[in-house]
């Protein structure tokens, strides 16, 4: 995976809503996630709640889309709406092959999020990295 600093990395954030939700759902995507995201060199956080899914990807252009693509045919996803598709100059969460965070107290209702624009759901994540991530001033 690269660590240059000025890697260009491409971030998808998308909301979904789970067919089926679960602690074993939940427990599947994260092992598979977090064994083959890092060999594609995507990074990320997912988070999680019985009504929805909201992920960030990042990573290598092509690692992202192929991805994503995925995701859009996982039967495990319905009503996804993508919030952010776009080149930024750093990873968010680069030392989570695929951070996972249950829904928390500060968290906005489904439909606000998905209201949101590009950047404030940017800044959502970003803020959750601040908080969780060590190498983030």
């Amino acid at each position: 995976m690269q660590t240059v600093a000025d890697e260009k990395v491409r971030h998808v954030i998308y909301i979904s809503k789970p067919m089926h939700f679960d602690h074993l759902v939940l427990e599947n995507i994260l092992t598979k996630s977090r064994a083959k995201n890092p060999v594609v060199g995507i990074t990320g956080s997912l988070i999680y709640h019985a009504d929805l899914f909201l992920q960030m990807l990042e990573g290598p252009h092509s690692a992202v889309h192929e991805l994503y693509e995925t995701i859009l045919a996982d039967n495990r996803h319905a009503e996804i709406v993508k919030l952010r598709d776009g080149t930024f100059n750093r990873r968010l969460f680069s030392s989570w092959a695929m951070k996972n965070d249950g829904h928390q107290s500060w968290m906005l209702s489904r439909g606000e999020i998905a209201s949101m624009s590009s950047d404030e759901a940017l800044q959502l994540f970003d803020r959750l990295a601040r908080e969780n991530d060590q190498f983030l001033n």
